[in-house]
């Protein structure tokens, strides 16, 4: 039995027509890779977000900021 890790999405076919128009132009290999390397990039600065809140709610309870 094979397993893989990739799951699939759906979108809108116009979406996907003007990430594949945008993907060609920012010279992406596929489709794909360009959807994986926006999500990587949205998910970072989410991630990134949440820490600094993290390092602020400590700091708060620390008493160094208000």
């Amino acid at each position: 039995m094979i397993f893989s890790n990739k799951k699939k999405v759906a979108i809108d076919k116009s979406l996907y027509d003007r990430l594949k128009a945008v993907s060609e132009v920012g010279g992406y290999s596929s489709v794909d890779e360009f959807i994986v390397h926006i999500l990587e990039r949205e998910a970072a600065q989410f991630e990134e977000a949440q820490d600094e809140e993290a390092v602020a709610k400590q700091l708060r309870g620390l008493g160094y900021i208000e």
